[in-house]
C-alpha cells in the first residue's frame, strides 16, 4: 500500500505544482494588461475629465464582455441579483476608477501603484467587521505596517503628504477595498458574470450622467488608445479569474505587485521619469505586510480546513 500512496501523492503534487505554475504565468499575463490599461488611462487624463475616463474603461469594456457572456450563455443569470448590493459597487466603482484617473493625471504609475498597495491590507482590516473574520494581533500590525508605508510613500517630512493626487489614490484603492468586501457578499447568492456586468452597466450609466455637461469631443488620435483600453482591461480581466480559479491564493496574490516593475518600466519608455527612494522604500513595506497578510490568511485557513 505505501508505493501506491507515494505513487498517488506525487500524482496529486505535480498536478498541484503545474496548476500553481499556470495560475503565476495567468496572474503575470493579468497584471501587464492592467498595466497597460492604466499606461491608457494615464494618456487619456491628460486630456479627458477624469469622470470621462471613468465612463470610457465601462463603455469600451462593455461589447466584449457581452460576447463573452454571449459566448458563456450568461444572460439568462443576469437579472437574479441582489441590486442595493449591485448599486453600492456601481458607485464604488465610478469613484475608484474617477480617483485613481485623477490620481495619474500628477502621479507617475510607480507612485499610483505603491499607494494603491494598500488595498489588500484595507480589505484584511474591512474583513473584521463586514465578514466577521477573525484577525489576530500580528495580523493587525502587518495592516499598521502597511499604513506607515503609505506613508513614506506620500512622504514623512509632510511637503507632499497632502498632495491631491496622492490622496485621490487612497482613496480609490479605499473604494476598491469595499468593493472586494461587497463583491464577497455577493458571491454568495450571485453569478461571477452578473457581478461584472452589472458593475460595468452601472459605471457606464453613472459616469455618462455626472459627466454629460463637461463632456470633452473624442480626438481621431485617441481611437487606438481606447481600443488598447478595451482590449487590455478585458484580457486582464480573464486572466486574474483564470489564476484565482487554478491556483493558491497566498502562491498567487504575491505576483500581482509585480504591476511595480511594470510601473517603473513604462514611466521611463513613456515619460523618462523614476521613482525616488521614498517611493521604493514605501512600496517594499506596504507588499512586504501585504504578501505577510496573505501567507497568515491562507495558513489559518488551512488550519481550519485541511
Amino acid at each position: 500500500m505505501q508505493p501506491r500512496c507515494r505513487l498517488q501523492g506525487a500524482i496529486l503534487s505535480s498536478l498541484a505544482s503545474k496548476e500553481n505554475l499556470r495560475s503565476i504565468y495567468a496572474m503575470l499575463i493579468a497584471v501587464a494588461m492592467f498595466s497597460l490599461m492604466d499606461t491608457t488611462m494615464k494618456v487619456l487624463s491628460s486630456h479627458y475629465p477624469a469622470m470621462q475616463v471613468t465612463a470610457l474603461r465601462a463603455l469600451c469594456s462593455l461589447p466584449l464582455v457581452c460576447v463573452y457572456m454571449l459566448y458563456r450563455g450568461a444572460f439568462r443569470r443576469i437579472f437574479q441579483v441582489r441590486w442595493p448590493m449591485h448599486l453600492f459597487r456601481g458607485a464604488l466603482g465610478i469613484g475608484m476608477l474617477t480617483m485613481f484617473a485623477y490620481g495619474l493625471k500628477t502621479l507617475s504609475l510607480a507612485e499610483a501603484y505603491s499607494v494603491f498597495f494598500i488595498a489588500p491590507t484595507l480589505i484584511t482590516a474591512l474583513s473584521v467587521f463586514f465578514l466577521k473574520e477573525k484577525v489576530d494581533a500580528a495580523q493587525w500590525c502587518a495592516v499598521a505596517v502597511g499604513m506607515g508605508g503609505v506613508l513614506v510613500v506620500l512622504r514623512p517630512n509632510g511637503a507632499d503628504f497632502f498632495s491631491i493626487g496622492g490622496l485621490a489614490i487612497l482613496g480609490s484603492a479605499a473604494c476598491y477595498a469595499v468593493s472586494a468586501i461587497a463583491s464577497r457578499i455577493l458571491s454568495r447568492t450571485d453569478a461571477s458574470e452578473a457581478i461584472m456586468f452589472w458593475l460595468l452597466i452601472l459605471m457606464a450609466i453613472g459616469a455618462l450622467a455626472l459627466c454629460a455637461g463637461n463632456w470633452v469631443p473624442l480626438r481621431q488620435q485617441d481611437i487606438l488608445v481606447l481600443v488598447a483600453l478595451a482590449i487590455s482591461g478585458f484580457l486582464g480581466q480573464l486572466a486574474i479569474t483564470e489564476a484565482f480559479s487554478m491556483g493558491k491564493a497566498s502562491t498567487v496574490a504575491p505576483f500581482e505587485y509585480s504591476a511595480l516593475a511594470w510601473g517603473v518600466a513604462i514611466d521611463w519608455l513613456l515619460w523618462q521619469t523614476l521613482p525616488d527612494g521614498y517611493t521604493l522604500l514605501g512600496a517594499a513595506i506596504i507588499i512586504g505586510s501585504g504578501v505577510y497578510l496573505v501567507r497568515r490568511e491562507t495558513v489559518h485557513s488551512e488550519a481550519e480546513h485541511p
